[in-house]
Order: C-alpha cells, then structure tokens, then sequence
C-alpha cells in the first residue's frame, strides 16, 4: 500500500479535546520550577513575564502547526531543517532539541526529589541528588522495558496536577488579597537593570510553555485542522498563561518574590511553601502531591522522547549508526535510552535548579528559531499564515536567547560549534568508510 493510499486516522477532535491534549503537553514541571526562578529574578514583574512569553509561544506554536501541515513527519524541527534550511542547521536543531531536553528532564527529576522529600518531611538536603538518581535510573530501566505512558495515565497525571494547581490558586488568593497586595510593592525587582530582569524571565518562562508542538500535529486527527489547531493553540496558551499568573500571583502575595525566587540545590519546592502559608491542612501535601506526579510525568516522557530523536539522528547518521539498534522485539532503542539516560544523570548531578533550567531556556530558543526560520520557507502557495508571525517568533526567540545567563549562553554557543564539529567528523568516517 502506497503513502497515499494508507489509511488516515480518524477526524474525531475538536476545539475541546485538542484543547485537552495541548494543557496535558505544556503543564507539567515547568511550573512548580520555573515560576520560583523567574520570580527570583524579576521580582513581582514576573507577571510581564509570564505574559510576553505566553505571546511568544502562540507564534511559535502556529509557526509549528504551519510546518506540521506543509512537512508532516516526526522530528519536529531537526526534520524541518532538513527540509526548507541546510541539513546543518537541521543538525542544529536536532542537537539543541537533546540539549534543551535533557537540562529540562534533569530539572523535572531535581524538582520531584525535592517536593518527594518535602512530602516525606525530610529535611536533609544531602539526599536531593541521590534521590533524583534513583527517579532517572527507575525511569530509563522501565523506558528500557519498552513501557509507554498510557492514555489513561497520561489522564490521571494531567488531573491531578491541575487540581492541585487550582487548588493553590484558589486557596490562596483570599490570603493575598487579605495582604492588600503589600508583597507585589516594589513591582520591579530592585536591579541594575530592571528591563533585564523582566526579559531573563521571560526566556525562562517561554520553557514552561513548550509542549504545544503536540496540538501542531495533530492536522490527521482534528476536525477542520486548518481551524482547529491555531484555535486551540491560542485557547490552549491563553489558559496556561492565566493559570501561569494565578500560581505567580498566590506565590508571591502569600510569601514574596524573594522567598518564592529562593530556588537554590538546597530548596527546589517553592510551591509547597507558598502552599503551607496559606494555612488551610494539606495544602502543602496536595501541592507536593501535584508537583511529584507532573515531575515523573514529565520526566518518563522525556527519557521516551530524547531516545527516540537520538535513534532518528543515528538513522541519518548525524550520530554513530550503533545509537539506532533496536532490542530483538524492535520496541526500544535501547542503546539510545541508556545513553540518555546517562546525560540526564550526569546533568543531575550539577544539583542546581537555575543552572539546568536557564541551559534549558537556551537551547530550546535556539531550537525554534531554526523552526520559525524553517516556517519563513514555506512557499506562498502553502501558507496558512502570514510571514510577519514567523518574523515575530524569529525575532522573539534569537533576543530572548542571549537574555539567560552570560555563562550560559556562552557554554551554549560552545555546544553549537562542539556539535557542528562533530558532524563533520562523522560525516567524513560515513564517507571514508563508504568509499572502502
């Protein structure tokens, strides 16, 4: 059976269930993070934040539902830079996509051991990294095991989590008001450069949103795509964005920017002490509860999908071909599971939130700028929608980028040119070894 002739999947979603799907992909362990980093570096100001980067993240997310109906392949932007850009820069942003991804699994596990040992009331901190280990070794050896998270998992993961979030929301905001606000005073963080503060968060904000690349391919399941999925990406972003804002705004009117924003390796649950403030019984449990299963969540899929993208790389040789072998039943690239699974563990062991999670901010803005730069290409003829949000997202994101930290970015532009180098290396053995 030809490409053509196979069967379609069935146009069964609408507005509502893509909707669905799109806040079960973006909230997850972003939040119970990164809201406290960011608030520790803008201060109540992080509301703008929040905001800037919520607009950012509907051009990119229509830049990538663009692309997904004119391409529509698996490999998000490493396909797309093969496609409409140099397979350098296809490279590019297969390499950053691991990059990114890693740094943010590395994240999720520091961020579950330190709600799970808050839920347990252990106070030691030496036991954060150790703990985070374990989550990453049990998780890649059941990845290894070729289990995938289910439908109704995925279900009870994305529930639970809302609820506690709203929860806290709801909670909270009569202690806020009760404060008149006095936390939210001054509303600029007390910095050199406040306009730098504001933008630094919002390029670790922007992390917090990504996910809604799934909605944006979803054009073979969707009734009306062409209508459907830009709807549903705004829906989908503007309720996140709202919900992003309630959690910043009980956060800092409960205990204040400062408290929130002292993510270090020694406290990497800032939630859960806004949540013990509020001082209704069991609000810091069900937040901690909230955040230790959006945590492993998010984690178990990124060990999935980090793997796979390796295993695509490996296919296309960008990465040594053994990176593609499969276990004898053809479930799991196992050799590209173990692999990342290390990478996660070694980042892990850096122990600090704000290190892996602004790493994370850079490489996942350089990853769509190739994918709004890739958007730019599409004829004409094809286009669903106008240039200037392709322009915009571009933009955005290659000045967002160079916001983070100076280190980082600067160990982030090294990664670049250590991977280029890489590939012509690799790309010289293939050659070499074919002409033998």
């Amino acid at each position: 059976m030809s490409q053509n002739s196979s069967p379609s999947l069935k146009r069964e979603l609408g507005v509502v269930g893509a909707v669905a799907l799109g806040l079960g992909s973006i909230v997850g362990a972003g939040v119970f993070v990164s809201t406290g980093i960011a608030a520790g570096v803008a201060g109540p100001a992080v509301i703008i934040s929040v905001a800037i980067a919520a607009c950012v993240a509907v051009c990119n997310g229509l830049n990538s539902a663009q692309l997904a109906a004119s391409h529509p392949v698996s490999g998000g932007a490493y396909e797309y830079g093969y496609k409409y850009l140099t397979p350098w820069l296809g490279f590019t942003a297969g390499w950053m996509f691991l990059v990114a991804k890693s740094a943010s699994a590395a994240t999720a596990a520091l961020g579950f051991a330190g709600y799970l040992l808050n839920l347990l009331g252990i106070s030691d901190r030496t036991y954060l990294v150790p703990t985070a280990l374990a989550a990453v070794v049990l998780l890649t050896l059941i990845v290894l095991g070729g289990v995938r998270r289910s439908k109704i998992v995925n279900i009870t993961i994305v529930s639970i989590t809302l609820l506690s979030l709203i929860f806290f929301i709801v909670a909270g905001l009569p202690v806020v008001v009760s404060t008149e606000f006095e936390n939210f005073t001054p509303f600029v963080a007390d910095t050199s450069n406040p306009v730098a503060s504001v933008l630094q968060a919002t390029a670790l904000m922007f992390v917090a949103y990504t996910g809604y690349g799934r909605i944006a391919t979803l054009g073979e399941e969707v009734k009306e795509p062409r209508k459907t999925i830009p709807k549903a990406i705004i829906i989908t972003l503007a309720i996140t964005m709202l919900l992003y804002i309630g959690v910043v705004v009980v956060g800092i009117g409960t205990v204040g920017a400062e408290t929130l924003g002292a993510v270090t390796s020694a406290q990497v649950a800032p939630l859960e002490i806004a949540a013990r403030s509020i001082n209704i019984p069991g609000s810091g449990l069900i937040l901690a509860v909230g955040a230790v299963t959006a945590t492993l969540g998010v984690l178990l899929n990124l060990v999935l999908g980090l793997s796979r993208v390796l295993l695509a790389m490996g296919r296309r040789q960008d990465m040594p071909k053994f990176v593609s072998k499969m276990n004898s039943s053809r479930t799991t690239p196992y050799i590209a599971v173990l692999i990342m699974g290390t990478a996660i563990a070694c980042l892990v062991l850096i122990g600090d939130v704000r290190t892996t999670w602004s790493f994370s901010a850079f490489s996942v803005l350089i990853y769509y700028a190739i994918t709004d730069l890739s958007a730019l290409q599409i004829p004409d003829e094809q286009r669903l929608y106008p240039k200037w949000i392709a322009w915009i997202g571009l933009s955005a994101c290659l000045f967002l980028a160079f916001w983070v930290e100076q280190r980082v970015w600067l160990v982030g532009i090294g990664l670049i040119v250590a991977g280029l180098i890489w590939k012509t290396v690799i790309r010289k053995l293939v050659m070499s070894s074919s002409m033998k």
